[in-house]
């Protein structure tokens, strides 16, 4: 049976839909934009089926459900652009893919959460995803919740973002906060990885499994190994993020790829780091480190590259 991906065209659901050709599965990939889909699917186009479809519209995902068994849910925004809101998408948008699994009688829903969501928290990217998770457990279906903390690999918008500024920043980085909000890193194969080992297993039905890497790391250090993977130098400053908010909010208005949103600055409050990792505890795995040639992949961000991100907002592969 059919295996629906939502956000198949983002960097986590393109690996994940290539995760299910290599396994020999049938896959359908729902993507917002062909364009985008286009480019990240296009080793393995000819080998699943592509449709269209917007979580923001309820009509747009019924034939997107005919026939499936399983629904990977990955749609998600992490920046609020183009009218898209938090609300909309992450909520609203997973209560309308359930509405239409239930109704098409999907079985299987593995929704992609996140660490440190919550319903009642004042930041509204986690409160969305928390009040997400809530629509899901409270759901007919078979679900398991995976809530990873942040997700780095090829195409990965958090680390990327670090690794374009430093293209365009020369001798003095800013230490955002003084460097010290703590991350557990988790690489997207290993989410991957976790997702498939979920839809086998009935036993993580009704459970929400954290995901991290083998380390918890401050800021500060994950932009010192972003550095040392440029084969660069910067003299890193610390500057309070009271400071760097107006600076922010200036590159919201302006840039249309703006790496960062005054949104995802006040989430350096809150600790992204996962005592009980599921990957060792629950799947016996090793997980990959965000340190050498697992982090080679940010080399191949060009100025060209950067600028054709943050000025047109453009898929960079």
């Amino acid at each position: 049976m059919t295996i629906l991906v939502t956000g198949a065209a983002g960097y986590l659901g393109n690996q994940t839909v290539k995760r299910l050709v290599a396994d020999g599965r049938p896959a359908r990939a729902l993507v917002r934009r062909r364009a985008k889909a286009a480019i990240r699917l296009k080793e393995i186009a000819g080998q699943i089926e592509i449709v269209e479809g917007d979580v923001t519209r309820p009509a747009s995902l019924k034939p997107a459900m005919a026939g499936a068994s399983a629904v990977i849910h990955l749609v998600a925004i992490a920046m609020e652009k183009g009218g898209a809101t938090y609300e909309a998408v992450n909520y609203q948008g997973t209560v309308n893919v359930l509405r239409a699994a239930e109704a098409a009688g999907v079985e299987r829903f593995i929704n992609m959460s996140q660490n440190g969501a919550s319903s009642d928290l004042p930041y509204r990217f986690l409160a969305s995803k928390g009040r997400a998770q809530e629509a899901v457990a409270a759901s007919s279906l078979k679900w398991t919740a995976l809530r990873p903390s942040a997700i780095f690999g090829p195409q990965d918008e958090f680390f990327n973002s670090f690794a374009r500024l430093l293209k365009l920043t020369p001798l003095i980085f800013p230490l955002i906060g003084g460097g010290r909000a703590r991350f557990q890193p988790v690489s997207v194969y290993d989410v991957v990885e976790a997702v498939i080992r979920c839809l086998d297993d009935d036993s993580t039905v009704g459970e929400e499994l954290a995901l991290g890497g083998p380390e918890v790391l401050t800021l500060g250090e994950i932009e010192r190994r972003v550095i040392e993977a440029l084969d660069t130098w910067r003299l890193l400053l610390p500057v309070p993020v009271a400071l760097l908010r107006p600076v922010v909010m200036l590159m919201e208005a302006l840039l249309p790829g703006s790496p960062v949103s005054a949104s995802l600055l006040d989430l350096l409050a809150v600790p992204n780091t996962v005592p009980d990792n599921a990957l060792v505890n629950r799947f016996g795995l090793e997980p990959i480190p965000f340190a050498g040639g697992h982090i080679a992949y940010l080399k191949d961000n060009t100025l060209g590259d950067t600028l054709a991100k943050f000025l047109r907002d453009e898929t960079i592969n």
